[in-house]
């Protein structure tokens, strides 16, 4: 019987070295391809065309989102799962709507890895219990424009509304605006409070470049 043929793309080194491990310890599984990035994994994806790729959310060059639809632009029946370490509801329904197999949090036991693989490779789309209640229970109220996500990340690098509008080419009293509604959408306080829940409910990633 072949083995099934996974892909894994992880930019921390330990949990990608475990996940290997332990994927390489099953009789039915084997590890083709290790990426530290979302472009090497898709380089290595169009190279070896695996029967499943597990992906993490948050990786530099190109993030778990881009290489989802990045792959699944190629081939739309791909396997993919997406390994995550946020709650935040509205990465984990950004990744279901592009079309992700399934979601597992990082904080998983092996036995949910190694079952979910076994599943999606069978053309299944398993997702937890868990997952299945933070899609259920957690709010993630209206979306932030494009605009929005703009001043936010220009915010959260520690821009005045000053230095905001010159990057953007508005005024300074437009960027007030942005802010104020930005802080009514996601219903913080201040506008640190409204980085740091754009930034957990997966609105912002820090690692790609200003816009």
């Amino acid at each position: 019987m072949s083995k099934i043929r996974v892909l894994v793309a992880e930019d921390h080194p330990l949990m990608r070295a475990g996940i290997a491990a332990t994927i390489d310890a099953e009789p039915d599984m084997e590890i083709v391809g290790l990426a530290q990035d979302g472009a090497e994994a898709l380089t290595l994806f169009r190279t070896l065309n695996p029967d499943v790729s597990l992906t993490d959310l948050r990786m530099p060059v190109l993030d778990g989102l881009g290489l989802i639809e990045a792959i699944l632009a190629e081939q739309p029946h791909a396997n993919i799962v997406l390994l995550t370490a946020s709650v935040a509801d509205i990465s984990i329904k950004q990744a279901l709507r592009a079309g992700v197999a399934s979601v597992l949090l990082k904080h998983m036991c092996r036995t949910d890895l190694i079952e979910t693989i076994r599943a999606v490779h069978r053309g299944e789309r398993p997702l937890s219990s868990e997952v299945k209640s933070l899609l259920a229970h957690n709010t993630v109220g209206e979306a932030l424009t494009t605009r929005e996500i703009e001043v936010v990340r220009r915010i959260a690098n520690g821009k005045s509304n000053r230095e905001v509008g010159e990057e953007l080419g508005i005024s300074e009293y437009t960027v007030k605006g942005h802010v104020k509604a930005v802080m009514t959408k996601l219903g913080a306080s201040d506008r640190t409070h409204a980085v740091i829940i754009a930034l957990r409910r997966g609105f912002l990633n820090m690692d790609a470049p200003e816009s």
